[in-house]
């Protein structure tokens, strides 16, 4: 058995997994996640601001405390993953030297492709165990603030891309009145439609017979399709959520303020301004390739960061 640690540094949250693992067995021992939105305003400014760096550096400390204290005097190999908002921003430089300071290890700003591998591994490595979705190959979507990445494959990656739809980042370019217009919703739409058309180019997507959901825009709508009194991942992962609800809940979404989305039970308070547009990708996703369901895992990147460390 050997205990590591994987950080993911995302444009909305930094999370932390801190896992023992033994042969193809991960088991949790500290799973955390802080909304620290690194990435505002980086499409509009091409920076981090100095404000979401301290926030995210905030958090760091708090997780290098617990990897101390789990350390149980032993070395633990931390691994630290940082992709869109720093991919995107001219003055990364500032966020290396933080996580460097705090760490002890260089992060690592990572490819949208290899993102995309990293979350394929985290994501269906337990599901032909867990009996989740027989039909491979999959379609792995990973929404996350700033970009999503298509990873389509069986056991291995037969094709991924990453492109820059996120719920951040289509929050911050269109949906930004409360709720938002019908005019602002087409826009976002024609947006994420055109990524999926770069996506079809490189990616054999219409292959894939199981459509997998990752990240927090998708374990939410699966929360209120489940309509949960709280936010229970047990229950969520691996889920199976008809297209239909789908559809009912980003419609939804979209229709409400932010009070309203704020006082759903499974909603956590970073999300509340960019749920909609979370949903709405997921939406177009189902859709565009006609997915009766999409399979939810609550395992994605920081899984395959932690699947990483033992190689």
């Amino acid at each position: 058995m050997r205990r590591v640690a994987a950080i993911d540094c995302g444009t909305n949250s930094v999370r932390l997994l801190i896992a023992d693992v033994s042969g193809d067995d991960l088991t949790d021992v500290e799973r955390r996640m802080e909304i620290v939105r690194l990435g505002q305003d980086v499409d509009r400014t091409g920076r981090l601001a100095p404000e979401a760096l301290e926030r995210t550096f905030t958090a760091m400390r708090g997780y290098a405390k617990l990897i101390r204290e789990h350390a149980a005097g032993e070395e633990v190999p931390v691994r630290v993953v940082a992709t869109s908002a720093t991919r995107d921003a001219a003055n990364r430089a500032d966020f290396v030297t933080g996580v460097r300071e705090i760490f002890g290890v260089e992060p690592e700003v990572v490819s949208g492709d290899e993102e995309a591998r990293l979350s394929f591994t985290g994501a269906t490595r337990g599901l032909a165990r867990a009996g989740a979705a027989a039909e491979t190959p999959y379609l792995v979507v990973d929404i996350g603030g700033g970009s999503t990445e298509f990873v389509v494959g069986s056991r291995s990656v037969e094709g991924a891309l990453s492109v820059d739809i996120g719920c951040v980042r289509l929050t911050e370019r269109h949906l930004r009145a409360d709720p938002p217009a019908d005019g602002d919703v087409t826009a976002a739409v024609a947006d994420i439609e055109a990524a999926m058309d770069r996506v079809e180019e490189h990616v054999p997507v219409r292959t894939a017979r199981t459509l997998v959901g990752l990240a927090g825009s998708v374990t939410t709508v699966a929360g209120i399709a489940l309509d949960l009194p709280a936010y229970d991942p047990t229950r969520i992962h691996h889920s199976r959520i008809p297209a239909e609800r789908v559809h009912e809940v980003s419609a939804r979404l979209l229709r409400m303020t932010h009070d309203e989305r704020a006082a759903i039970p499974v909603m956590h308070p970073g999300r509340v301004d960019v749920i909609g547009a979370g949903a709405l990708i997921l939406d177009r996703i189902v859709r565009r390739y006609d997915f009766a369901e999409v399979v939810v895992s609550e395992h994605d990147i920081l899984d395959g960061i932690a699947w990483s460390l033992t190689a």
